[in-house]
């Protein structure tokens, strides 16, 4: 039998309603793009408590193709996409949501680009972000300025993890292996020719988003932080700068008290001074600490991920 030709990489938390319809839809595009019996699902369980598992090993069951991965807890997306990247066996590996939100009928454009046009890797990008909340999608606009103007690699804006790549480009991602990471960061890093799809923002399938203002919030700090060391410059800068306001304040009550005396009066500016200050202060050591953290977490060397069970 020939190699598998696509693997399918589905990350899944709490998925029960949507894996059957994403399942439906990814096997009639494949059909028309006459592969079926050339292509895999790897699905990863990643610590669900709904019936996500139980879903999983009734397709197994029925389909030599479909293969899962079930974490013995939630250990997150990112360590989900890189455990299904570790199993997939196809030339072309594909990245994918399970709520339709990454539509499959794209990947027929995506693997023509690299068959056809050389590309290593096909790559999405959403041009709307319709049916979101505005707050949402105000910071979401915001963070990808800030990635834009700091970040060490390009970090596009409506950026999706769906994602068709080759196996070089897989084996590529898999070689990084640090424990804090930002997917969306990792991709560019890798370097390659990538093609970018873009497509309007689609709506899940089933379900609710499991990501919160929160979550999103604290992915974005590990996206700046991962990839940048422009903050702890900032810090530096913003200390330079308080020396050189200490210095001119000095200078100002070194004159006043030549010319004028020495009246008493500024307690409140003083105060106001020394609480700036001390914010500086706090805010370099909260950048510092965030950096110290990482590096916390990638020296105790624990594994990504732990599987509970496999088929």
């Amino acid at each position: 039998m020939d190699k598998t030709l696509i693997s399918m990489v589905v990350p899944c938390f709490n998925e029960e309603l949507a894996i059957p319809k994403f399942y439906e839809e990814a096997n009639r595009v494949v059909l028309q793009m006459n592969i079926y019996d050339r292509t895999e699902f790897v699905f990863v369980d990643d610590g669900s408590s709904d019936g996500t598992l139980r879903i999983l090993e009734e397709l197994a069951q029925n389909d030599r193709r479909v293969h899962f991965l079930s974490f013995s807890r939630n250990f997150g997306k990112e360590a989900a996409l890189y455990a299904g990247l570790s199993k997939a066996n196809g030339k072309f590996t594909a990245l994918m949501d399970a709520d339709l939100q990454d539509p499959p009928s794209l990947l027929p454009e995506m693997f023509e680009s690299l068959q056809k046009e050389g590309f290593d890797c096909a790559a999405t990008r959403r041009v709307t972000r319709k049916n979101e909340p505005p707050v949402r999608s105000f910071f979401a606009r915001i963070f990808y300025k800030i990635m834009g103007k700091i970040s060490d690699v390009p970090v596009v804006d409506g950026a999706r993890d769906f994602r068709l790549m080759s196996e070089q480009y897989k084996n590529a991602m898999l070689s990084l292996r640090e424990r804090n990471r930002f997917t969306k960061g990792i991709f560019p890093w890798v370097g390659f020719r990538t093609k970018w799809f873009a497509y309007e923002n689609v709506e899940r399938v089933a379900g609710e988003t499991k990501w919160s203002f929160w979550k999103l919030f604290l992915y974005s700090i590990d996206g700046i932080i991962g990839f940048s060391t422009k903050p702890l410059a900032f810090s530096a800068f913003m200390g330079i700068l308080a020396i050189f306001a200490a210095l001119l304040l000095i200078a100002f009550i070194v004159i006043r008290r030549l010319v004028f005396g020495d009246p008493v009066q500024g307690w409140a500016s003083t105060v106001c001074i020394i609480v700036f200050l001390s914010g500086i202060q706090l805010f370099s050591l909260g950048i510092s600490g965030l950096y110290i953290s990482k590096i916390y977490t990638e020296v105790k060397n624990r594994p990504l991920f732990i599987i509970r069970k496999e088929k």
